[in-house]
């Protein structure tokens, strides 16, 4: 038998080790050693819990083979592009878990104890609601982001918010019922079912260029149904660790919402990427747009001093990172300044752009925020856009009536001279037409991302 004093001290250092890590992952430079702080962490959180728990270390043993062959096939199997995906997953994983948790503790307390507490009761009817609405609004999230089953754009329908504050009041209704009727345990099930339906109903109605800011939200989601579901085991280290991943979500949140100048509530319940009316591509393009060569793009990056790259998701379906990387050292190698400008809603999942460059083994240093990097853009000599869109957009500054109005951007419409590789002018999330693809200063450079790389890359070479 383990004593309670132990465990107790395991769940103190554990829980610093939380905090340790969520430090060292606020930096790039950090980040893997922040990760491997905080999987410290949890591993000793999960054997202390498990030892409380008196399970056989064979059964431990067991659990720890499982969960690594798991993650290994996993870390091996999704592309870096498909990481978005996962991250959905994991959110969704933590709130059905949540949700399990606290219904199976319920059971198994009204078993014994007829008058379960108050604190329990509440904290199950709240791991109940927000690990429905945490589980199924990840797979709605999931579907949007690989394309499957769901449209990528916003599912509206007449009267949507009052189904979704009806579906609500109904949970709760029934979360009050069974605080105060705690052996009616069939009403965490039903509330669970309302909750359920009430998350995939939030998660349809937002458009994909809102992705990054839901995934910060649904992992928000996932560390509150975490840390509720410790008030119902009365677990120390459940509580902390689920309340520093709720708080980092919600702040996260915050920070993409500023990012792209709306409040959380219009992301939630104002479809941004809906169709909406806007100018004609043929009347920002027709006649406009100039095609480009690798081989006129070699000699302008040969003349160059600063040359700035803003990647976007086009280059994570290309699979560009390290085609960007040969053509970063190349550069370098000849005395051109390169830089990174990031955007912090670029991609599908915040800080997915970092992600990826850095799996290339891009230097930290060479990736530059947006607020940093714009103040400068006027003494850019070439300006390389791969796979961005809406964060270039300068609608955003120009027209009020626009649905990315207000949001910032990057602005390299400033830049003496712009590359933009796409393979068309389709439109990104937002549905509305680019001007700067048609900007006096911008050459298209029409190709898939890793393509198109390697072919300015062999151009230079050449030259």
């Amino acid at each position: 038998m383990v004593s309670d004093t132990f465990i107790n001290l395991a769940y103190l250092v554990a829980a610093s080790l939380f905090v340790v890590g969520l430090k060292g992952l606020a930096h790039p430079r950090t980040a893997v050693r922040g990760n491997l702080i905080g999987a410290l962490g949890m591993l000793i959180a999960i054997v202390a819990t498990l030892l409380k728990g008196n399970l056989s270390f064979e059964l431990i043993i067991s659990g720890f083979i499982v969960g690594a062959l798991v993650g290994a096939i996993l870390a091996i199997k999704i592309e870096m592009t498909a990481m978005p995906q996962l991250v959905a997953l994991y959110n969704g994983f933590g709130g059905i878990a949540s949700l399990l948790v606290a219904g199976a503790e319920l059971l198994k307390e009204v078993g014994v104890n007829p008058d379960p507490s108050t604190q329990m009761m509440v904290a199950t009817v709240a791991s109940g609601i927000i690990g429905a609405v945490t589980f199924w609004g990840s797979l709605v999230a999931f579907a949007k982001l690989q394309g499957v089953v769901v449209p990528d754009q916003p599912v509206r329908y007449p009267g949507e918010q009052i189904v979704k504050i009806v579906l609500l009041g109904l949970s709760i209704g029934l979360g009050v019922l069974l605080v105060q009727n705690p052996s009616a345990t069939e009403y965490y099930w039903y509330l669970s079912i309302f909750a359920s339906v009430l998350g995939v109903l939030l998660v349809i109605a937002i458009g994909g260029a809102d992705m990054p800011v839901v995934i910060a939200l649904l992992n928000s989601y996932s560390g509150l149904a975490a840390a509720a579901t410790g008030f119902v085991l009365n677990n120390n280290v459940l509580i902390i660790s689920g309340s520093l991943v709720g708080a980092s979500g919600i702040i996260l949140t915050n920070i993409m919402c500023k990012a792209m100048n709306r409040s959380l509530a219009n992301v939630l319940f104002g479809g941004f990427g809906a169709i909406q009316e806007t100018a004609k591509a043929d009347d920002v393009y027709g006649g406009k747009v100039k095609s480009t060569s690798a081989e006129e793009i070699a000699m302008l990056l040969e003349t160059a001093r600063r040359v700035v790259i803003v990647p976007g998701y086009g280059m994570a379906v290309a699979q560009a990172q390290h085609a960007v990387r040969d053509l970063f050292n190349l550069l370098e190698s000849k005395g051109v300044t390169v830089e990174f400008a990031i955007h912090p809603v670029a991609g599908r999942m915040p800080g997915h752009m970092n992600v990826l460059l850095a799996e290339a083994d891009i230097p930290y240093d060479k990736l530059i925020e947006m607020d940093d990097i714009n103040p400068t853009m006027e003494q850019v000599d070439v300006a390389i856009v791969l796979g961005a869109n809406d964060v270039v957009n300068p609608v955003a500054r120009t027209d009020p009536n626009s649905p990315i109005a207000g949001m910032p951007i990057i602005d390299v419409d400033k830049a003496k001279t712009v590359i933009v590789i796409k393979r068309s002018l389709s439109p990104g999330f937002a549905g509305i037409p680019n001007p700067l693809f048609a900007a006096d200063n911008t050459l298209m450079f029409f190709n898939d991302g890793k393509k198109a790389v390697q072919e300015i890359i062999s151009a230079i070479k050449e030259a």
